[in-house]
């Protein structure tokens, strides 16, 4: 029987089934309950019929809570298809389309079949809270890990591509070229990205106009900007990142990003310097690890869907260790309790508002991990302490 159960759920087809019912369900659940339920994705609907009637796709939906879009207008392209269906039906294809893109990085990672299942169901907790916001950091993930895997296949191009649709939706995107060292081909990638970045660009223009198009851009810089302001907050639902942590623990809202941004950034440059360890995949995959934990840590935009990326992060970590250590079992338990479950019913709801939001805690065990995957990144021999079968 235990052995039976075993196999179950070491198979990753059947987590990845469980992944695609739960996006359709979680999506048709919200729906049922009126536009409050599901106003996150009535708002990426707006995106492209505003950008139709080349309306300000960033100003605020008085209708939805007075909330607003913050994805850039290469987004109306993406959520163009599921725009013109009915909103249920189109809600719960967005959110299915979503998981099939982490599924697929998921499918695509250099693991065992065992890995792969043990990868999704760790995930899944936090998975579930990105999809009931319908949000974007799903495909994101999955574009990361892409990027990064194209790139160990030596295929420059979809590389590119995969890098691209997330700067050109939500600026995180751009974290993809941290593995731009490993590439074989340059050349190649560069000029890949320059003019899929071209294409990119003016595409939005083709159903609004070219100057609409590039006013969006220009609305776009002034509506990160707004919010980076905003997200800094001590009662916030964003901001749970490393700076957030102490800004909050601190009480003071006036600390800059960049006093953790600037000494974070040249931390997570130093293993580049380690140019003997590039040849080995596991190092490749451990910086990747490190860039799915950093985009989040140091982003006042980060917010409990956004963990997602660096739930991810922490579960290639812990994947790829070769000899896992009681220090690693606590540092995964410690994730999955604070980070994962911090805004699940596991908590009473005076904990979750007086300590996990108010000090923004559910960073605080991702926080742990990063600087932890630092460390075995500037010591490790990646060709003899890791594996990934």
């Amino acid at each position: 029987m235990k052995q039976k159960f075993l196999r179950v759920i070491s198979d990753y087809k059947i987590i990845f089934v469980i992944y695609i019912i739960v996006a359709g369900l979680t999506a048709y659940s919200k729906y049922k309950r009126g536009t409050g339920g599901y106003n996150n994705y009535l708002i990426f609907k707006g995106v492209f019929y505003n950008t139709l009637q080349e309306k300000n796709i960033f100003l605020q939906y008085p209708d939805l809570f007075f909330d607003s879009n913050h994805y850039g207008i290469f987004f109306s392209l993406l959520i163009a298809p599921f725009a013109m269906m009915p909103d249920g039906l189109g809600a719960v294809l967005w959110n299915v389309t979503s998981t099939l893109v982490f599924l697929y990085a998921i499918y695509k990672l250099p693991f065992s079949d065992r890995k792969k299942s043990f990868f999704a169901w760790l995930c899944l907790q936090e998975f579930i809270t990105a999809a009931t916001y319908f949000q974007f950091n799903i495909i994101l993930t999955g574009l990361l890990m892409l990027s990064a895997i194209y790139i160990y296949e030596r295929k420059e191009t979809q590389s590119a591509f995969s890098i691209l649709i997330g700067t050109f939706v939500k600026v995180y995107g751009i974290v993809g070229l941290s593995a731009f060292f490993f590439i074989k081909n340059k050349l190649r990638f560069i000029i890949s990205l320059i003019i899929i970045a071209i294409l990119f660009f003016v595409l939005p223009m083709l159903i609004s106009s070219p100057k609409f198009g590039v006013q969006s851009y220009i609305d776009w810089y002034v509506s990160l900007a707004e919010k980076n302001l905003s997200n800094r907050s001590l009662t916030s639902r964003q901001d749970y990142s490393l700076m957030g942590v102490v800004r909050r623990v601190l009480g003071r809202t006036d600390l800059s990003n960049l006093l953790f941004v600037i000494p974070g950034f040249v931390l997570f440059m130093l293993p580049y310097l380690r140019i003997k360890q590039y040849k080995n995949l596991s190092f490749q995959l451990m910086i990747l690890a490190s860039t799915l934990l950093f985009v989040v840590l140091f982003s006042s935009g980060s917010e409990s869907p956004t963990y997602i990326i660096a739930v991810a992060g922490v579960m290639l970590w812990f994947l790829m260790q070769k000899n896992i250590s009681k220090i690693d079992i606590a540092i995964l338990i410690f994730v999955i309790i604070l980070t994962c479950f911090s805004f699940s019913d596991l908590f009473p709801k005076s904990v979750k508002e007086n300590y996990i939001i108010k000090y923004s805690l559910k960073a605080v065990p991702c926080i742990v991990v990063w600087f932890r995957v630092m460390y075995e990144l500037l010591t490790r021999d990646f060709e003899r302490d890791y594996k990934l079968d």
